[in-house]
Parts: C-alpha cells; structure tokens; sequence
C-alpha cells in the first residue's frame, strides 16, 4: 500500500469535547425517555443512573487505551493491539455498519421534524450532502460547527428543564405530574421490577455513547494522552448532568405513565407547563441535535474506516487522506453515499436494533483491552474496566431478541466476508502492506 500521510492534529480540548457532546447529546434525548419509561416506568431514574456507570466505566477505559495508542480507529484499533487482528475486526465491523445505518436514521429523524411526509427523503438527503462537505473541508470545521449545534441544543434543553420545574412550582402541575414529583422522592422507582429497570438502562445508554466519538479522532488530538482522557470525562459529565435534569423534569411533568405514551414527550413537557409557544423551539432543538449526531458519526465511521483500510481491512482507497485538508475523504464520501442509498431505500427510524448490539460488542472490546493493559499504562482501576464488560453484557441480555439476531446476523456477514477476502488474498501471494 503506498503510504498515506497521517492526519492532522489540530484539535483542541474545547473542540474535542464539543464533538463528543454533539455526538451524545443528540436527538435520542428528545426521545429515549418515552421507551425507558414505558419499560420501567419511574424506575427510569434508576436506569439511568445504571446507563451512566456502565458508561463511567467505559469512557474510562477508552479513555486509558486512547492515551497509549493515539491513532484514528477507537475500540477497532485498541482491539487489534491489545487482543488481536479478530476481535479488533469484529469491534470495528459492529461500529461501521451499525452507525451507518444510525447516520441515515438520524438523517430521517432530522427531516421528519421539520418537513411533512413527501419531503423529508431529500431533505435528509440534503442533510447529508451538506455536513459529509463540512467534514471534508478540515476536522476544525467540524468541531465548529459541533460546537454551534451543542450550544443551541443546551439551551433549549434548558428551556425544557424550567418547563418541567414550572409544573411543580407554578402551579401547572397536573395529577400525572405530581406523581412523577412522588417518584423522584422513591415512590414507584421499582414496581416495573430489575428486568425493566435494565431495560431501560439499555435504551438510555445509547445516549451517552458519543465519547467513543473523541477516541475515533485520536490522531487529530493535540497532546493526546492528556487531551482525550480530560475531553471524554468532561463531556460524559456534562451529559450525565444534563440527562438526569431532563429525566426528572420529563417525569415531574408529565408522570411515568403519561412520559411512556408521548411520542415528543420533551415537546410534551413545555405543553405541560403552559408553554405551547415553546413547542415549535423544542422540535427545531430536536432536528439540530439530530444533525450534530450526524456530524459527529460522520466523522467518527469516517476515521473508524481509514483506521480498518490501512489494515486492509477495508479496501485500500479508504485510507486516502485529502493533501489540503488532512481528513480521509475518500472513506467520508464513501460513508455519505452509503447513507444516501439507505435514506431512499430504507426506512430505518425502527429497524436499527443491531445498532445497539454493535455499539455495546464496540465497548466490550474497549473494556476487554484495557483490562489487558500493564500497570505503568492505567489510569483507571482493572476493576473499572472488568465492571464496564461485565455491564456491557448484562445490558445485551436484555435486548430484544429481534434485535440479538438481527446482530449476530451483522456480525455473521462481516466474518464470511473478510474468511473470503483473507482466502484470495493468500492464493494470490503476498501484496505488501499490513493484513
């Protein structure tokens, strides 16, 4: 493989923490809380709290891994080094096709806020188009435009926390609100018992798991090793902190039972409160965040591929990094073309469970890593790290099943296809590069 320039390190904490907060803080938060709540009722609370220790755990331990091994490719990389060229395949491959099909359901999502029926294929396909551009001119145009996004979506965030606050304070609270007032005291937390609390944590998990977004960009952090550790916990705090304020306002609001049926239930909480000029802000809120999820994907299964193609893993021409801008532009088209088919083809807003069976093998593979990693090389407990697999798992056993299948059969692919690849490739000879 001729060789390829690395890419450029040009990112700052403020911008790398910027685009893990787009990537997490996207439009699961406008609704993740309805299918928590319908799974555990108020007991959601609880499943949060859950979601984000298994999340803890996590970002700890990609953020230890990505400080030894600063490259593009997140748990793929980390999973090649640490445990091999088979789980570092399988960790990747999840990631790659899992988030592709992720991309063009946030692109969906986007438009589906904004335009009626028969115009929101090409406006999520203009969606596309427009951010793969801003990713391709350079990663500090991504991290700007993440950092724009995030800010607009905190503060309609906000907006809907004062909402929820407002029912209880001013007056407005209805009959379902005052008992989802009662249920942040312990009242009801457990009448959906474990299994709903755990289902639940699953579903809320997904939304905290952007900081994977921060190691898949390592070889464009400045000082790494002390960058990205700072960048994951900074962002995954400030996302703890904003979810369990929305939960609660959400739950105050609207109680379990009302928050479990609302198909916009933070558009709901506003209303709750009287606010119903707030409305039409909060389903703006949800497409842009919606587009800095997409951002931030783009980007991450962008470097995740050029990472894999260098491996040849992937086909070569992925590895292609652009002479002016530095970003792997080759990979970045690849992944918007892809999307595109997938948003005229598919409806995929309820068709994605192999995504969260993907992004949870993706963490096991980090935590088994770093559980690996010497002495002179942690920066966080091998407890910690053994705790966040040992979660990891816990939450795919509660999984659909739909879903389990619908992984496995992903991951099944994948397999066949690189035993095929790996056997031509050995009857022809040795053709140079890493394999």
């Amino acid at each position: 493989m001729v060789d390829q320039p690395a890419l450029a390190r040009r990112l700052g904490l403020r911008d790398a923490v910027a685009i893990g907060l787009a990537a997490m803080i996207g439009a699961g938060v406008f609704a993740a809380f309805a299918p928590a709540a319908e799974a555990a009722g108020a007991g959601l609370l609880v499943g949060l709290a859950i979601a984000a220790f298994v999340a803890f755990a996590n970002a700890s331990s990609t953020a230890q891994l990505a400080a030894r091994y600063p490259e593009s490719g997140g748990a793929y990389r980390y999973g090649r080094e640490r445990l091999g060229e088979w789980p570092g395949f399988l960790a990747g491959w999840s990631f790659v096709i899992g988030k592709t099909a992720s991309c063009a359901a946030m692109a969906i999502t986007f438009a589906a806020y904004l335009a009626p029926v028969e115009w929101q294929r090409p406006l999520a396909v203009t969606a596309v188009i427009v951010l793969a551009a801003v990713n391709l001119r350079g990663i500090t145009r991504t991290a700007r435009a993440a950092t724009v996004i995030v800010i607009g979506v905190l503060l309609v965030l906000g907006l809907v926390v004062v909402a929820g606050v407002t029912t209880v304070f001013g007056g407005a609270a209805s009959a379902a609100g005052a008992a989802g007032g009662d249920s942040l005291f312990g009242a009801g937390l457990f009448d959906q018992g474990w299994l709903g609390i755990l289902q639940s944590a699953g579903l809320l998990f997904f939304a905290f798991a952007g900081y994977a977004r921060i190691a898949t960009l390592g070889e464009e952090v400045r000082e790494p090793a002390h960058t990205i550790p700072r960048a994951v916990g900074i962002a995954l705090g400030i996302a703890v902190v904003v979810y369990a304020a929305v939960g609660a306002a959400a739950l105050v609001a609207l109680g379990a039972d009302r928050l479990a049926a609302s198909v916009a239930p933070l558009v709901d909480v506003v209303g709750a409160a009287g606010w119903q000029w707030a409305q039409p802000i909060v389903r703006v809120g949800a497409a842009v965040a919606a587009l800095g999820a997409l951002l931030a994907l783009i980007a991450g299964i962008g470097r995740t591929s050029l990472a894999m193609a260098r491996d040849g893993e992937l086909p070569r021409p992925l590895a292609r990094v652009h002479p002016r801008f530095q970003v792997p532009h080759i990979a970045e088209i690849a992944v918007a073309l892809v999307i595109i088919v997938l948003v005229i083809t598919v409806d995929l807003r309820g068709a994605i469970g192999f995504s969260s069976f993907g992004v949870l093998l993706y963490y096991f593979v980090a935590n088994v890593a770093a559980i690996t990693q010497p002495a002179r090389e942690r920066r966080v407990p091998r407890a910690l790290s053994v705790a966040g697999a040992v979660g990891c798992l816990v939450l795919v056993a509660t999984l659909p099943l739909v879903s389990l299948a619908a992984g496995v059969g992903v991951l099944a692919v994948g397999a066949l296809i690189r035993l095929v690849v790996r056997g031509v490739r050995s009857r022809r000879g040795p053709r140079g590069g890493r394999a």
